[in-house]
């Protein structure tokens, strides 16, 4: 598997992941969703978020959970502040 490279926020991404997900390795989670990782269920949801709030120091909005389906779409959504 070839490597990609990780800029710095998907680098704190992976390790916010890694936190929750610890069964997981370095190169599965970024293709990390509930479907694919058993053990993401509601609380790993809530879990998730709050450490991804404190890595960022962020405040994750109520409408913005539903999007959080997939290491992509929570790099999506925080790419998405950056460039606010």
């Amino acid at each position: 598997m070839p490597v990609i490279a990780l800029d710095g926020v998907e680098r704190r991404l992976v390790r916010c992941f890694g936190l929750v997900f610890p069964e997981l390795g370095t190169d599965e989670i970024p293709v990390a969703s509930p479907s694919s990782v058993g053990t993401w269920d509601s609380l790993a949801s809530i879990n998730l978020v709050a450490v991804i709030e404190e890595e960022f120091g962020i405040q994750v909005e109520l409408e913005e959970l539903g999007d959080m389906m997939s290491f992509a779409t929570v790099l999506d959504l925080l790419e998405r502040r950056r460039g606010r």
